[in-house]
């Protein structure tokens, strides 16, 4: 059994261009499916955030149109209702990567707000792509990396193929006009090889110990390319 460490967004908002405050937090989806998948392969999963506050869920992840209905819906709630790891979290700041064998951080848009510029979570996302240890994210929680950075000041995934949330999926979701950055962008920015799929559909990119999802509807085949590298 492996130990994996999921880290969340600590944010309750986004900040969009115009200084309005958009709710959100993760995505329902992005953490239930693999917590799932992980768990049920006899994985112990720890959830860590930024000060170790409770991670809020973002509401509308929460809808019966964004979970293909109603049960399954509802079947989330109940799961993170349930989830003791969701409840007492690890301080991000205190989290020793020895002591753990992957790391995955779910998206929603809350890392834009937060993770994008957290100095610990970079440092700890670096460590990771050069322990050898496997390194899954997915959807916007690519933001994260933009906060990783080597001592000349490079991206940490600079010549890495990786993919996440596309500008034609941020502007069919309503955001690609208000929104201060899109990731696509920044990502490419940082010198990445992004990888770019058809909107909402699943698209899983495996770069040396680095898995990257482009949506939600990618939870799942990261979390299952992330346990047969722990196998």
């Amino acid at each position: 059994m492996s130990r994996i460490l999921f880290v969340l967004t600590g944010a309750d908002h986004w900040t969009l261009a115009d200084g309005t405050r958009h709710p959100t937090g993760y995505w329902a989806e992005e953490f239930v499916v693999p917590f799932e998948i992980l768990k049920s392969a006899g994985h112990e999963i720890v959830v860590a955030t930024p000060g170790g506050v409770v991670p809020v869920v973002d509401a509308g992840s929460l809808a019966p149109d964004a979970n293909g209905g109603a049960e399954t819906a509802a079947h989330r709630a109940e799961v993170i209702r349930s989830s003791a790891e969701l409840r007492a979290p690890l301080d991000l700041a205190d989290v020793r990567l020895d002591e753990v064998d992957a790391v995955f951080y779910p998206g929603g848009h809350g890392p834009m707000e937060d993770l994008a510029v957290d100095a610990t979570s970079g440092a700890l996302l670096t460590a990771a792509l050069d322990s050898g240890k496997p390194l899954a994210v997915v959807c916007h929680a690519p933001a994260a990396l933009l906060a990783a950075t080597r001592p000349d000041g490079s991206g940490s995934v600079a010549g890495h193929r990786l993919t996440g949330f596309t500008n034609a999926e941020e502007a069919q979701a309503g955001f690609a006009d208000k929104a201060r950055w899109l990731l696509q962008d920044r990502l490419a920015d940082l010198g990445a090889d992004f990888v770019e799929g058809p909107p909402w559909e699943p698209n899983v990119v495996v770069d040396r110990t680095l898995i990257t999802g482009q949506n939600p509807a990618s939870s799942a085949g990261v979390a299952e390319e992330l346990a047969r590298r722990l196998a």
